[in-house]
């Protein structure tokens, strides 16, 4: 199991309310802060979203530039687009090669692309694409597509949703034949395809690990037999859960009890129209109840929750291994959590926690791609 932190710069009112000027800049600041922090404490990846016009749930619009100042800043952590959205509308896919080429550069090899089409009617018809299921096409057309830009040779392309006369697309990535190429899913149909076309899943523990065993395991049965469309097979289920791991674990219950985890889970439903609404969400803008410490202390209790002193955590990450995730990552300012607070538990987690379950340190996919390109030599 490997770990990484989840960036999405959340801006809730309660925190812009009480800085109208400053807050948006502060909580930007925090999630470089804490990016730093996780790379001296040893996580692997970090995965920056990428999301448009969508107030409070987050305003990491311009994720490259993000991720660009990061490396610059961290030294041995991956970087990760969790996702560029590559629907044309939105980013022209030679745009999408190119700054995935040049991250990886400024990186020293460090970027890992995440795909996706968006999913929110807002962003979607933000940029005049009023039909949500024309996203699906789009991505299907452009996927393909990428690794070819990166060839040491001119490109050219005439589809439905995009048309290029012969260019040389560059530059060419550091890492070749290019980064490790991932997808966000959320249904079985996707982790099928993904694992078909040799893809990396993103995903959010939305369900119980119990619910999502069964994605996971469609996804191993089917990477065994795919057909990759780059130059190597990703062979990656990413889950992104919530995480609060302190010396005190009736302390971490506590704080975990007042940092707007349900708001934010609410404002997920209120945006992302494009995954199913369970029947226990309220329609917006009724919202959901923060939990209290002993229902907190229940999910620790049931392995569900990373919240809670190292021993807890432990046990919630070994409910996550069972499963046959690949890796953890954590969204623990998808909340309201103090940047110190933050800053604490992502020590902690490294100390006590990490190097019981993380003893490669070699990143998979790095160790995957070198693997599979020595077979072929």
């Amino acid at each position: 199991m490997e770990f990484g932190i989840f960036n999405s710069l959340y801006l809730p009112k309660r925190l812009s309310d009480r800085d109208p000027i400053g807050a948006e800049h502060s909580r930007l600041m925090d999630e470089v802060a804490w990016t730093q922090a996780a790379d001296r404490a040893g996580f692997k990846y970090t995965w920056a979203t990428e999301h448009h016009f969508l107030e409070e749930y987050s305003h990491l619009s311009a994720n490259e530039v993000f991720l660009a100042y990061v490396a610059g800043t961290t030294s041995n952590i991956h970087i990760g687009s969790g996702i560029f959205n590559i629907t044309p509308p939105v980013n022209h896919p030679a745009r999408i090669a190119e700054r995935a080429a040049m991250l990886d550069h400024l990186s020293g090899g460090r970027f890992e692309l995440g795909m996706g089409r968006g999913s929110s009617s807002t962003e979607q018809k933000g940029f005049g694409i009023e039909d949500p299921a024309l996203t699906k096409l789009m991505f299907d057309e452009v996927v393909a597509e990428l690794p070819k830009m990166w060839k040491d040779e001119p490109y050219t392309h005439d589809g439905q949703f995009f048309t290029m006369p012969e260019r040389n697309v560059l530059p060419k990535p550091y890492t070749r034949p290019h980064p490790p190429l991932w997808v966000a899913a959320g249904n079985p149909g996707t982790f099928e395809k993904a694992a078909k076309m040799g893809l990396g899943v993103l995903c959010f523990a939305n369900s119980s690990p119990d619910e999502l065993a069964p994605l996971i395991e469609t996804y191993k049965k089917n990477i065994e037999k795919a057909e990759p469309i780059g130059g190597y097979i990703n062979n990656n289920v990413m889950v992104t859960s919530q995480m609060l791991c302190l010396a005190d674990g009736d302390r971490a219950r506590q704080i975990a009890t007042d940092i707007t985890m349900s708001y934010q889970h609410s404002l997920v439903f209120r945006y992302l129209d494009t995954f199913p609404k369970p029947n226990w969400v309220p329609d917006w803008p009724a919202t959901l109840p923060e939990p209290t410490a002993e229902i907190l202390q229940l999910g620790v209790r049931a392995g569900t929750i990373c919240i809670g002193d190292p021993d807890e955590v432990e046990r919630a990450v070994q409910t996550y291994v069972n499963i046959g995730a690949d890796q953890l990552a954590f969204g623990m300012l998808s909340t309201t959590m103090p940047i110190d607070i933050a800053v604490e538990a992502v020590d902690m987690f490294g100390r006590h926690v990490l190097p019981k379950f993380d003893k490669d340190p070699v990143h998979s996919t790095t160790r995957q791609r070198e693997a599979q390109l020595a077979a072929k030599a």
